[in-house]
């Protein structure tokens, strides 16, 4: 495919959006109406009410995420391996080139984000240690930004993208669509409205990681494929040499890439424990595993953290589990039912019952089933979402940033969380519970540990 430089819709006609919006805006004293249709089509966004997206991340999950923008004006691309950028989806062979024909095609997200002026908003689907260079740069612009889960490599990004998008005022989105599905709200909405009494105990496990984990890096030193740029992948990790054990899929697998299985469905399950329970910063992280390795973490682990009181409920303690392992089976769920669904789940312990859901929140029912059908569905009292991504495109056309459900004030906070599990496996030897300020961002009965909070990035890299 030819990637020379190609105009945007607006730009052949020599106007941007802004100037669209505000040359229309200029003459409207002498157009009394002008009917949608008239500049949009038939059932079509006029072009006055699309925003102007750039991708970067167009690969593997990215081609979810850069498709939903598909209404909108998408003017630039960016990947840093060509080939994977363009390949065909889906039983009907969809590529990205055949999505956005007119998208200037990039490799390096800083050269797009200083060419192309008329970018306002971009969404980020690459490896977890690249998301927070990319997006804090997009925001130290003004531009909104939707994030790939889960949201940041380390504790320290997720607080810095978070406090940096409220100084901005930008819109921003966590992509966990799990949070915008019919399950979700359910649960809340039995929880808050006290089917399951005060909550003081609940599990979240996964069936991740299926990807290899407990390794040490490999000695081998392949070619690099001429399509990567295996410089602009590392991104701010320290340099080694490319082998395909890292790129493109068990990047998760490697602490210097991914942030293993907690990192990756934490964000999907834990976020349906995190959200009912209005959960925000662990007191207290202890952890336990099987081994691992200073190149990449365990292949199960169980991960425990204690929340304080808030807002009228008890504090609560939340167990993590992957690799197989998961909570206890409850003495009332009737012989034979599964837990969870085949990928994961959430069990919610109640004073009064208890409720259990699949992965992403689906599911959810009451247990047991005599419980289920005394008490019924919840009376619907939280607004349904259009989806994920269109939460996030809507709170940028209106303004309104309460549409973005999953913005960085709440999956900012639902990141450090998870992050801090990641550092309380590193540092289970000290047999000790890691004491954690949430206001300050760091741990007080283990000084050392705050090493942990973030990764020293390479000469040339920075938030």
């Amino acid at each position: 495919m030819d990637k020379q430089k190609q105009s945007s819709p607006l730009e052949s006609t020599g106007v941007s959006r802004r100037q669209f919006v505000g040359g229309f805006a200029a003459t409207a004293a002498t157009i009394t109406v002008v009917p949608r249709h008239v500049l949009g089509g038939p059932n079509q966004k006029a072009p006055s009410d699309k925003i102007n997206i750039a991708c970067v991340g167009v690969g593997g999950k990215g081609f979810s995420d850069s498709r939903a923008m598909k209404e909108e004006n998408v003017i630039a691309l960016c990947d840093v391996d060509e080939v994977r950028a363009t390949a065909p989806h889906g039983d009907e062979k969809v590529t990205i080139p055949d999505l956005f024909p007119k998208a200037k095609w990039y490799k390096d997200f800083r050269e797009m984000l200083e060419k192309e002026k008329d970018i306002e908003a971009i969404t980020v689907s690459t490896p977890d240690h690249t998301h927070a260079v990319i997006a804090m740069a997009a925001i130290k612009m003004g531009k909104h930004v939707f994030v790939q889960k889960p949201l940041t490599h380390t504790v320290y990004e997720a607080r810095a993208l978070r406090e940096a998008a409220q100084e901005a005022g930008v819109i921003t989105q966590m992509g966990n669509q799990g949070h915008a599905e019919e399950g979700g709200r359910l649960v809340n909405e039995w929880i808050w409205q006290g089917a399951i009494g005060d909550v003081t105990e609940v599990h979240v496990w996964t069936n991740r990681p299926v990807w290899p984990q407990g390794m040490v890096a490999p000695k081998e030193i392949p070619s690099v494929p001429p399509t990567l740029d295996w410089n602009l992948w590392l991104g701010p990790a320290a340099w080694r040499p490319y082998h395909p054990d890292y790129a493109p899929f068990s990047w998760r697998g490697w602490w210097d890439f991914g942030t293993g299985a907690l990192g990756d469905m934490g964000a999907h399950i834990l976020d349906h424990a995190y959200w009912p329970l209005k959960l925000k910063y662990p007191t207290r992280v202890q952890a336990s595993s099987t081994p691992f390795t200073e190149d990449s973490p365990p292949m199960s682990e169980i991960v425990t953290y204690d929340f304080p009181e808030r807002e009228g409920m008890p504090p609560v303690t939340m167990t993590w589990y992957d690799g197989g392992l998961k909570a206890p089976r409850p003495s009332d769920l009737e012989p034979g039912r599964r837990m969870g669904d085949g990928g994961g789940g959430v069990l919610f312990i109640g004073t009064k019952g208890k409720l259990m859901c699949g992965t992403y929140g689906r599911n959810p029912r009451l247990i047991p089933e005599t419980f289920m059908k005394e008490v019924g569905k919840p009376e619907q009292t939280i607004p349904r979402s259009p989806g994920i991504h269109e939460e996030w495109l809507e709170a940028i056309r209106t303004g309104k940033k309460e549409l973005a459900t999953t913005s960085f004030d709440y999956s900012g906070p639902l990141t450090e969380t998870m992050m801090l599990g990641n550092v309380a496996v590193q540092v289970a030897d000290k047999n000790m519970h890691l004491e954690y300020d949430g206001e300050t961002g760091k741990i007080t009965n283990l000084p050392e540990a705050n090493d942990l909070l973030h990764m020293e990035y390479r000469d040339g890299w920075t938030l």
